[in-house]
């Protein structure tokens, strides 16, 4: 039989779900390491950090709670296990706009990690201007007794977009409701803004590329 939570049993019944919340410790930790050393290898091969820097989480008992409440789900621990895929999360926050689809193939081309989604939402963006691209994945967790393959959600963004999520979550934090129109039309030019900064500064990467190859051919 299922055991029905609300937000304080589950915060009361923490120690019999220790295990599940472990095992997302755990995958969180296995992509963190994953990630780190693409992002060295990257670093002394091409000379380049693709990863500015990463931040990971595992949502609250709470959290988790209120999703599936408005999922309209009951809420069960086998729920919360089978349709929340981000219990652990972790976001990568990238200098360009390239170096995100660096760090797509490179996850991707990890034999031990599947790929179970992905929604590119820098190719396709959300009504509000939001961009960022966002990966379920499946990652191996070896505990002493078995595997357990444990979802995680991967969000990669550039600077600038992280910039625009960050305040657009504070502002609609702020109303705690729907944000005025016009102020809505403000946040998506303020998108495109940091959208065509991105574009920009990949160019200026690009030009600089081009001319230290140029000085390279020369000195040879």
């Amino acid at each position: 039989m299922k055991k029905i939570l609300d937000a304080e049993n589950l915060q009361s019944n923490l120690l019999e779900w220790k295990e599940q919340l472990f095992v997302y410790k755990f995958a969180l930790e296995e992509i963190n390491t994953k990630l780190n050393i693409l992002n060295e290898e990257y670093q002394h091969i091409h000379h380049h950090n693709p990863i500015e820097h990463m931040k990971s989480r595992i949502k609250s008992p709470a959290s988790i709670v209120k999703k599936l409440e408005r999922k309209g789900l009951e809420v069960t621990i086998e729920n919360a296990l089978e349709h929340i895929q981000d219990i652990a999360g972790v976001r990568i926050t990238c200098s360009f706009l390239s170096d995100i689809y660096t760090m797509f193939d490179a996850i991707s081309r990890q034999d031990d990690i599947e790929v179970i989604r992905v929604k590119d939402y820098i190719r396709q963006p959300k009504l509000n201007g939001y961009k960022s691209l966002h990966l379920i994945v499946k990652v191996p967790v070896f505990l002493s007794n078995q595997v357990k393959k444990v979802k995680v959600e991967i969000q990669i963004r550039t600077i600038a977009m992280d910039f625009w999520a960050s305040l657009e979550h504070k502002i609609y934090y702020k109303f705690d409701k729907e944000i005025p129109q016009e102020l809505q039309l403000e946040l998506k030019q303020a998108a495109e803004a940091a959208h065509d900064l991105d574009e920009k500064m990949k160019k200026i990467r690009d030009e600089v590329d081009l001319y230290k190859n140029n000085i390279n051919e020369k000195q040879v």
